[in-house]
């Protein structure tokens, strides 16, 4: 599984970069079906948000390094060099952008309901993507 991650360069510019989350465990269930998992990592805290529809919010860095789950709505954010992306219901993303200039957000339909599922601080994306 592909998903989309944002982050600060050592210029205090944003990228997006794609991170691929392999499923490399598997366990069978009760009827005999396969089911893969990824790597775990155990959130310090999860909680959800709404985000009202036009919210529009300049340069900002990301609060932690999170997984952000769309639940509702759509979600676009804009980096440094002019990219923009947006997501939608079931979909997510790797904010991690801590320093820098930061990145855009905006509420396209809204209002977006969004989890987020913050990373430890001893993560390492090298090995829950491994």
């Amino acid at each position: 599984m592909k998903i989309t991650r944002f982050y600060a360069l050592e210029n205090g510019e944003s990228r997006f970069m794609e991170v691929d989350i392999p499923f490399q465990h598997e366990q069978k269930d009760a009827e005999g079906n396969i089911l893969r998992f990824s790597n775990e990592y155990m959130s310090p805290n999860v909680r959800f948000v709404e985000l009202p529809e036009g919210l529009s919010q300049s340069w900002h860095n990301a609060p932690a390094r999170q997984i952000v789950v769309v639940l509702s709505g759509i979600l676009e954010v804009g980096t440094t060099d002019k990219q923009i992306r947006q997501w939608g219901a079931g979909e997510l993303f790797l904010a991690d952008d801590l320093t820098g200039k930061g990145h855009t957000t905006r509420v396209l339909k809204g209002p977006a309901r969004v989890m987020f599922a913050p990373l430890p601080a001893d993560f390492a994306i090298e090995r829950w993507s491994a």
